[in-house]
């Protein structure tokens, strides 16, 4: 009983100092594991007397349940700190402003908003979207739309060649998405409407120029197409692109080998302040250039120029682009700069329609 009297307090006391529960498990296991001290002790009532096992088993099993209270006592001690521990380390700003979701922080590029909304405005008026290859031949690039042999546009500072091939033909990267109106014109039979928006390279490059770049090109076909109804439809187009009520036209005379007559269109427009504000003014902002479709291009496609007509239109998207939103320089488009898209781009939810507006 003179150990048992000591042996208790010893093991209160490391009970008390124990700093976690991994200390304080070593502790119950010295103490009542299966050969612990306590344990050790209770293991000899089989081995006393009767007088003996009433009055020493009373003793050894109070020391038990008063080292057993005390641990889980312990624990719970041990368990509140290392929670009050957890949740100081893990504390929240409550007052901290959410994080974006995903669609919220994503933004799309003003090319591919742009791209949207003239899809949007011209399916609107019945076009349908045409897409051609990159990479071209010259026929479909120059030949067929009435280039002649040894133009400026064919030569080597204009335009991305690939090496001959065996027969001396040379394939390019095509320097605007006429091509595509080509394999329209080649693949379907009169009436055709269609727009054709993609990319196309020429080697150039500063401020307002860049090795590749973006158009968009349309072409209808039909026995009674003609300059009205051109004129109608690019002045929809501005009203419906740039978001204003009214904007005035002037058409003049031009050049282009695919289009007789050829027009170059320009928009009002007034400059202030670095800004240029469309339907209003005395200005005027050249924007795009049209015209009725040669008849050597509808033969060269198979289609009877005594027969149908048509006319057809082309303009950069990236142009248009920086002169809705204010951009600067066309470069600034092909940075990838997470910056300069963050104020620029739009929300990947911001559809445009023409009910909900372009550009809202």
């Amino acid at each position: 009983m003179s150990d048992l009297a000591s042996l208790v307090p010893s093991i209160l006391a490391q009970i008390a100092a124990a700093g976690d529960e991994a200390a304080l498990e070593a502790v119950r296991v010295a103490a009542l594991g299966k050969k612990g001290s306590i344990s050790a002790l209770l293991a000899t009532l089989g081995k006393m007397s009767p007088e003996e096992r009433k009055t020493q088993g009373a003793a050894i099993n109070q020391a038990k349940d008063e080292v057993t209270q005390a641990l889980a006592a312990k624990r719970d001690v041990l368990k509140s700190a290392a929670l009050d521990a957890r949740l100081a380390s893990e504390t929240v700003d409550v007052t901290l402003p959410l994080r974006d979701t995903p669609t919220d922080a994503g933004r799309i590029h003003p090319l591919s908003q742009v791209w949207d909304e003239l899809t949007t405005i011209f399916a609107d008026m019945g076009f349908s979207v045409a897409e051609g290859p990159d990479i071209e031949t010259d026929d479909y690039n120059f030949t067929k739309l009435n280039f002649p042999e040894g133009h400026p546009a064919r030569e080597m500072h204009d335009t991305f060649f690939f090496h001959p091939k065996e027969d001396g033909s040379r394939m390019l990267l095509r320097t605007h998405t006429s091509p595509v109106q080509v394999r329209t014109m080649l693949s379907q039979k009169p009436p055709i409407r269609v727009i054709c928006p993609g990319r196309t390279y020429r080697i150039d490059s500063d401020a307002t120029h860049t090795p590749q770049f973006h158009q968009v090109e349309g072409l209808v076909i039909d026995k009674h197409s003609h300059l009205g109804h051109l004129k109608w439809i690019l002045h929809e187009f501005c009203k419906a692109f740039f978001e204003v009520d009214n904007i005035n036209m002037r058409f003049r005379p031009s050049f282009f080998p695919f289009t007789e007559p050829s027009l170059e269109v320009d928009i009002q427009c007034r400059r202030d302040k670095g800004e240029i504000r469309f339907g209003e003014g005395e200005d005027w902002l050249e924007i795009l250039g049209c015209g009725m479709v040669h008849p050597n291009v509808l033969r060269a496609c198979g289609i009877d120029p005594d027969e149908y007509q048509g006319f057809a239109w082309g303009m950069g998207i990236d142009r248009i682009a920086m002169l809705k939103y204010g951009i600067a320089d066309l470069r600034q488009l092909f940075d990838s700069d997470v910056r300069w898209l963050s104020h620029y781009g739009f929300k990947p939810l911001e559809v445009p329609t023409l009910a909900g507006g372009l550009s809202s």
